[in-house]
């Protein structure tokens, strides 16, 4: 090589040398004291320190205090023995800003093998350090909360699990479901629903431990972990989540205060237990929210504590909603009627009764299976062909003197009447089998009109404008409130049987039955009296002019065939 080339070449080398220098990275030059003798422009507008403020100095300047002089010895021992350093340290600006940077070290030696310089390079990680934090938050965290989500709170369950069987220890999920908060977001708007959310989120995390962990798990449901401790006694640790649960239950008494607005909110809350040797992380999960529907069950703002028995029983009710769904395609289904008498011999209806002829369990009576197809939208479809059956009943009756007159009563469950569309349907019901609309009674509870009284009013009005006629059942066993009575369009009282079944024995019970009798012939409405089983009780209830009854002293729910003959 000629002596221009190599100078060509030296000239190339400087160049690409002053290009890398004066890189977006900062760069700082050392020499074998470790003394700052050479910075480029990067490194001013990182740090803002220029290289008079740096010059012969050590680059610890730039520390921020926040790494413990064991991470610097342990980074020097690294330097000394492989001659380079990489990794994350937290540093400071000459104005006192902390930093994260990415920094790597270099070691420069001659061709002896002695050091000469050491050479660090850096860029500023702080805002992709925010980037990833903040990935993190909304990838594992409730955005409304704060509060972990769904996906953090089952890797913290596996962990709890994992070290739950490793260190013989046993941990505890509760399964926490708010009772009323739709009422909120239907009243008071959404903005008041996420406030109350909010404010439930912290005081959760009051009731906890920090080893704990609080999880909104959606919606209304919130979930807390308590990690295996060194209880190894499952009754300390049963003790341990009653203890949790019932600062729960006490910390939710306290009225929340959405802006000015007070409201109160009470918690079902279900608890297992788990030591590590369950199947799978869904298999807890799935305990602890069958004993909040359990304690739901049990009247709301309570702890439940999961048992095999209820699994038993869930399995039971899902099996049982399965096979109802097949009796309605197939047929399994059957109404009966039982007769309702006036003046003890004249046959003016009947209600209508539903019975399920199981394949394998036999008939079976509504109390088997009609508040399993409530709690599901069975229900809805039952209801629908109950009106079905019945109203083609009626059609068939209008061909024979001796049945034309009759009226059916039909039982319509709360669910199924607050459907928007249930005016419509049982309209386009009547009209499709042609019967007289009077010839239809509808059977309501008296609880399902205090849940929106103007909505029922408005129902009942449109239906009663056809003919339609309206009887409360089990009228005495709910609130009873006369204000409501005497707004709603009513036809008919039907007293319930607990009334009935104890005259003569208890007092107050026929004193009840006389005040019914009386405020329903006050108000002009007809009354019904269900379960007269006895001579005594028919006696008693024509003394006191109720002459409409129901019951076994006449008949018990029969099939059709059955109930004609009786005529």
């Amino acid at each position: 090589m000629n002596h221009h080339n190599r100078i060509q070449d030296i000239e190339h080398e400087r160049l690409i040398a002053l290009t890398i220098f004066e890189s977006k990275n900062g760069i700082f030059v050392c020499d074998k004291h470790n003394c700052i003798i050479r910075i480029n422009q990067a490194f001013t507008d990182l740090t803002g320190y220029t290289i008079d403020d740096v010059i012969g100095k050590n680059p610890n300047i730039l520390a921020s205090g926040r790494q413990h002089k064991i991470f610097y010895q342990a980074m020097w021992n690294k330097i000394n023995e492989y001659g380079t350093w990489e990794g994350e340290i937290t540093n400071k600006t000459k104005e006192g800003i902390i930093f994260l940077e990415h920094l790597c070290i270099n070691v420069v030696k001659d061709a002896a093998g002695d050091v000469i310089n050491y050479i660090g390079t850096f860029t500023d990680i702080t805002t992709i350090q925010k980037a990833a934090l903040e990935i993190q938050r909304l990838a594992f965290y409730d955005p409304l909360t704060g509060l972990a989500n769904r996906l953090l709170l089952r890797d913290r369950l596996k962990q709890a699990l994992i070290q739950s069987k490793r260190l013989a220890k046993k941990g505890a999920i509760l399964f926490i479901d708010l009772d009323n908060f739709k009422v909120i977001n239907d009243t008071k708007g959404h903005d008041k629903g996420d406030i109350l959310l909010k404010q439930i989120a912290v005081r959760l995390e009051y009731c906890v431990r920090s080893c704990d962990t609080v999880a909104r798990f959606g919606g209304d449901e919130f979930v807390i972990i308590i990690n295996s401790s060194t209880v190894h006694s499952i009754i300390e640790v049963e003790e341990q989540a009653e203890i949790v649960g019932s600062k729960v239950l006490a910390i939710f008494n306290q009225d929340f205060d959405l802006n000015g607005c007070s409201f109160h909110c009470t918690p079902s809350i279900g608890i297992t237990l788990f030591d590590g040797n369950e199947k799978s992380i869904d298999e807890p999960m799935k305990q602890a929210d069958i004993a909040m529907y359990q304690a739901k069950e049990l009247g709301k703002n309570r702890l439940c504590f999961f048992n095999p028995h209820m699994q038993v029983n869930i399995n039971m009710r899902m099996e049982l909603e399965k096979e109802l769904k097949i009796a309605l395609k197939e047929n399994q289904l059957q109404l009966f009627y039982q007769s309702q008498i006036r003046n003890t011999n004249q046959v003016v209806g009947a209600e209508a009764l539903i019975r399920w002829h199981h394949p394998l369990h036999g008939l079976l009576l509504p109390d088997e299976f009609i508040l399993l197809a409530e709690k599901s939208d069975l229900i809805l479809s039952i209801g629908e062909w109950v009106l079905h059956q019945a109203c083609a009943q009626l059609k068939q009756w209008e061909s024979s003197t001796q049945t034309q007159l009759l009226h059916i009563s039909v039982n319509i469950s709360a669910k199924h009447f607050s459907q928007a569309n249930f005016v419509d349907q049982v309209i386009e019901i009547i009209r499709f089998h042609g019967i007289e609309a009077n010839r239809l009674k509808i059977e309501i509870v008296e609880s399902l009109m205090i849940e929106d009284v103007e909505e029922s009013i408005d129902k009942m009005d449109t239906l009663r404008s056809i003919g339609v006629r309206f009887s409360i059942d089990d009228f005495g066993t709910g609130y009873s409130s006369l204000s409501y009575l005497t707004r709603l369009p009513l036809d008919q009282l039907k007293i319930d049987k607990s009334f009935i079944h104890h005259i003569g024995r208890e007092p107050f019970n026929g004193l009840i039955v006389q005040s019914i009798i009386g405020i329903a012939r006050s108000l002009g409405i007809e009354v019904i009296a269900e379960g007269v089983e006895t001579p005594e009780q028919l006696a008693f209830l024509e003394e006191n002019n109720c002459f409409l009854h129901q019951g076994y002293f006449f008949s018990h729910p029969v099939c059709i065939e059955q109930f004609l003959s009786t005529i």
